[in-house]
């Protein structure tokens, strides 16, 4: 609709109000009437090379002081003036104010303090970490008043058309409200987006210059304040706010720091002393041996690197000395004008390019944990590195020709050397053939199939996923196009179990234990002791992966999974430091692009609009917004007079319904069930069971299940007589026992959880019918894995119900019907047990899904735990209201827990696959000899990784390639 459109609509509508309304007359009175409020945005003209913005003391100005380029892409006396960049800035004062404007929003601000259960060895939000409780020693000002706001700031680059070939990267700055419980701090009505840097090109390193009116705004809210209303206590306070901390993926994470994340110091935690060494096409980062114990054994091997290893650990700087290396870089001039293209050559090699404009923050330098690892990007490369090197895709594996030449020039690994003839000569195009063993490590074509094969016929429950069976080329073996969060399943769940089956025992180890490593450290509860043990593991696990892949799998990426655990320890659950919430609404803002010659003013207008609704959607009740909308999986509401348990679970009924009339003994059967399962009839039980031991020691437990139905009813409806309150409405409800017409579905949803019967689940995409239950089974409690089969709703007077599964349970009590192996729990599903006994309530099972097991054979399955993205654990609350998550969350598990972690320094033996013939491959004659200098320590290399290039462009001087990110949507 355009303004044009929109002032006749409200002209039209005015007409048939009375005199005096006060609804604004036209587009341009209510775009005035929202800034008012706080709900408007500012232009800010800025250089064309991002050198300056014409702002405060530039505002006036008609030329860049630094460059000295126009201000203006269009300027002459017929025309209106049209600058060359335009910065959108949100104001951050009235959105913080905002939240206190409302009395719901108000008290969830102070969550943190009055809401939350406090452990000293658990952390489920950032008000857990030490970073949070450090900040609030060092300025307890700061931390007596909890409605002062926690910050996070984020920025990303995307393109704002979906073609690629469209060079175009437009910048949004977002900052996240910390004081807000963990169910909606990080959700999108509460993301806000601050400044909208301007494309077509990515600012880079320049980035600073964009951020100076948030840096100075943010200043003055540390320092003065603003007033604000509490609508809650319903007085004025001066909030105060402050940054904990940045959240990038490592392009983004130089940019904003200034430490680059290219060539022999690329990673930002090890700083100079990073683990690097020269490879003949790249960088490679290893030597993970130095995080070792001094007497660990793996230091003495020679099978890593062909040398022994004795340096200590790499320290890390102190703020000291990061403040003295960035005096080198104090005066570096930013902008992308023609005479800063030349970068000066310092007098010794230095890990930063710039320093942060976030260190005029007062507070920034003694902060313990600046900017965070992005775990999301991590576990996406590492996982691409594992599926590419593994299937041999091409372009994406790292055992490369040049990755041969490396374990040559190392001196290891003689039996994947490259075997050259002396007698081949060179053909026109300077290329010799030569013979490339097959690796330990790699799949033959058949596997490869097989492993694609097993992905295809995996089926994950409703919300858990997407289907990565639209990724996978069975014919090819190759799986292509997966988004972030398709590796995050990947790596943490299916790589394990579907590779059992095909690699070798030492190598699936090694992935294995990397897995779980990535499994407990993305729980959404974290314990501290189990990260000190990450901490110790994960040196471990890389050094076994050292053993087996070439160097040249070992980016930057793989290395930074070193320091993951020990930022947990400080940040708390990295599900509130990692990018998935990010991206997710850079994909919303992208939806917003209406006028594509204009994307940042449509993205600047529209946000304008919906966050108006979000505001104004937090004083409406009776109506549906965003804030109260009924979730997809929404459970249904309890009878309104239930207290027994049977009759008080959460179920909503979907799917096909069906009526079954019920024989005496069907209906006898279900009804003992019911009673026999019903906690609050366990005394009238034991009261039974007395009596029948009385009459008869012998047999009683089969004479109770026939006679205590009828002796309860009677013992009920006896009280019932003599106006007892024992014998409550729902007692005789319970007493008088179901219909003999049951009511059969093929679909429910429980607490949140979607089930439907095998039948309607073979059908599907989806697996839904997956149940698991703990009981007893010869004295013993077990647990009993099964599908579920029917769907039974019982009916009982006064509009109660209780909802029971019938399910198949597979017999676990054969010659060896379960095998644990590691984490991996394998079923024998050809034979089933207790089918004269197939009941359970439905609030007795939790849902788990099954796949294939390519070790064991088609008739077993491994059996892998469903954790819901959009649940919660309320024991960890002290107030559960609207503790539902969000089905787009990536998916967690609850708690974390111990890995267990071989250690065995025993030979492996050969590394090579001696069932597979050797790979004939043509290389270029020039470079099949060794390097004659491996190792360039002294010279400052800025090559970039392969896994870096996606979403990294060459450098900060090609200002031509813009930034893109791919994983928008996942």
């Amino acid at each position: 609709m355009t303004n044009k459109c929109y002032d006749m609509i409200v002209a039209l509508f005015k007409e048939y109000l009375p005199d005096g309304d006060i609804i604004p007359p036209s587009f341009y009175e209510a775009r005035k009437v929202l800034k008012g409020i706080g709900l408007g945005y500012e232009l800010i003209h800025a250089c064309k090379n991002d050198c300056i913005l014409f702002w405060k003391e530039h505002e006036n100005l008609e030329n860049c002081p630094v460059c000295n380029e126009s201000r203006w892409k269009v300027n002459d006396a017929k025309r209106k003036k049209i600058p060359h960049k335009i910065l959108r800035y949100f104001p951050l004062k009235p959105r913080l104010q905002q939240l206190y404007m409302s009395r719901k929003t108000a008290s969830d601000m102070r969550w943190h303090k009055d809401g939350k259960v406090e452990s000293d060895d658990t952390m489920i939000h950032p008000a857990d970490s030490e970073v949070w409780k450090d900040f609030d020693k060092q300025y307890p000002w700061f931390g007596q008043d909890p409605r002062n706001i926690r910050l996070g700031f984020a920025t990303d680059g995307f393109n704002p058309f979906g073609n690629m070939n469209n060079s175009y990267s437009i910048w949004p700055v977002i900052l996240m409200a910390y004081n807000l419980p963990h169910w909606l701090c990080m959700k999108e009505p509460y993301l806000m987006l601050t400044l909208l840097i301007p494309g077509p090109r990515s600012p880079g390193k320049d980035i600073d210059v964009y951020n100076r009116p948030l840096i100075e705004e943010l200043k003055e809210l540390w320092e003065f304040g603003v007033i604000t209303r509490d609508s809650k206590t319903r007085e004025c306070f001066r909030l105060h706010a402050a940054i904990l901390w940045t959240i990038n993926d490592l392009p983004a994470y130089s940019d904003i720091s200034g430490h680059k994340t290219k060539g022999y110091y690329a990673c930002p935690v090890c700083s100079k002393n990073t683990p690097s060494r020269r490879l003949r096409s790249k960088i490679g980062y290893m030597d993970h041996r130095r995080y070792l114990p001094r007497n660990h054994p793996y230091r003495k091997s020679l099978k890593l690197n062909g040398k022994t290893e004795y340096r200590s650990k790499p320290k890390e700087s102190t703020i000291g000395e990061i403040l003295d290396q960035l005096k080198e870089v104090e005066n570096v001039k930013l902008g992308k004008h023609p005479g800063n293209n030349k970068r000066k050559r310092l007098p010794q090699p230095s890990c930063w390019n710039k320093k942060s404009i976030f260190f005029e923050l007062s507070y920034w330098s003694k902060l313990k944990l600046r900017h965070n690892l992005d775990v999301m990007h991590i576990e996406k490369n590492i996982c691409d590195n594992i599926i590419g090197t593994i299937l041999d895709i091409d372009g994406k594996s790292k055992d490369t020709e040049k990755a041969r030449l490396d374990l040559e020039d190392m001196g290891i690994r003689s039996e994947l050397h490259l075997k050259t003839s002396k007698n081949v000569k060179a053909n026109k195009e300077g290329k010799v053939k030569i013979l490339k063993p097959r690796a330990l490590y790699t799949l033959s074509q058949k596997e490869r199939q097989g492993f694609c094969e097993f992905l295809k016929a995996v089926k994950f429950p409703d919300g858990y996923a997407a289907n990565i069976s639209r990724r996978v080329s069975i014919k090819d073996g190759k799986i292509t196009g997966l988004k972030s969060h398709d590796c995050h399943v990947l790596l943490q769940r299916l790589l394990p179990v579907g590779m059992r089956g095909y690699l070798h025992k030492d190598v699936l180890n090694a992935i294995s234990e990397l897995s779980s490593f990535f499994r407990q450290l993305c729980s959404r509860t974290l314990k501290l002791s189990v990260l000190d043990d990450l901490d110790i593991k994960i040196p471990i696990i890389l050094c076994k992966l050292e053993m087996i892949f070439p160097p040249a799998f070992f980016d930057v990426m793989v290395h930074l999974s070193i320091h993951l655990a020990h930022e947990a320890k400080l940040g708390g659950p990295v599900h509130y430091r990692w990018m998935y919430p990010i991206e997710r609404f850079l994909s919303s803002l992208k939806a917003m692009v209406r006028n594509r010659a204009r994307p940042e003013g449509s993205i600047a207008e529209a946000y304008i609009v919906k966050e108006c609704l979000s505001f104004c959607s937090m004083y409406l009740h009776g109506i549906g917004t965003k804030f109260n909308r009924v979730e997809r999986n929404h459970d249904g509401d309890e009878h309104p007079n239930a207290t027994i348990s049977v009759f008080r679970s959460k179920i909503r009924i979907i799917g096909e319904t069906d009526y079954t009339p019920l024989t005496n003994e069907q209906h006898s059967e279900l009804h003992w069930f019911v009673l026999n399962n019903c906690s609050e009839i366990e005394p009238y039980l034991r009261e039974h069971e007395e009596k029948l031991k009385q009459e008869n020691h012998i047999g009683w437990e089969t004479r109770q299940k026939k006679e205590f139905a009828s002796w309860f009813r009677d013992r009920i409806f006896g009280l019932r007589r003599i106006g007892s309150t024992e014998a409550t409405a729902e007692l005789l409800a319970l007493a008088s026992g179901p219909d003999f017409h049951l009511t059969t579905f093929t679909g429910c949803i429980v607490e949140g959880v979607k089930y439907l019967t095998n039948k309607r689940d073979r059908r599907r995409l989806t697996q839904n019918s997956g149940v698991c239950t703990e009981s007893m089974h010869k004295g013993k409690m077990i647990k009993f894995y099964g599908v579920l089969e029917d769907i039974i709703e019982l009916s009982y007077v006064d509009g109660f119900r209780c909802v029971l599964f019938g399910c198949n349970w597979f017999d676990l009590d054969r010659h060896k019907p379960v095998k644990i192996d590691g984490d991996f729990t394998s079923i024998n599903v050809t034979k089933l047990w207790y089918q004269s006994d197939p009941y359970v309530l439905s609030n007795q099972v939790t849902q788990v899904f099954y796949v294939s097991d390519t070790k064991q054979g088609a008739n077993w399955k491994v059996v892998q735990r469903s954790q819901h993205r959009l649940l919660f654990d309320p024991s960890l609350l002290q107030s559960v209201l609207g503790e539902e998550g969000d089905a787009n969350d990536a998916y967690q598990q609850d708690d974390c827990a111990y890995i267990l972690v071989e250690e065995n320094d025993s030979e492996m033996g050969s590394i090579v696959r001696n069932d597979e013939a050797p790979l004939e491959v043509e290389i270029a004659e020039n470079i099949i000899h060794p390097l004659t200098n491996n190792e360039n320590e002294g010279e400052e290399y800025d090559e970039e990784d392969d896994t870096l290039a996606e979403y990294c462009g060459s450098d900060d001087e090609e200002v031509s390639q813009a930034y893109v990110d791919s994983d928008l949507e996942y």
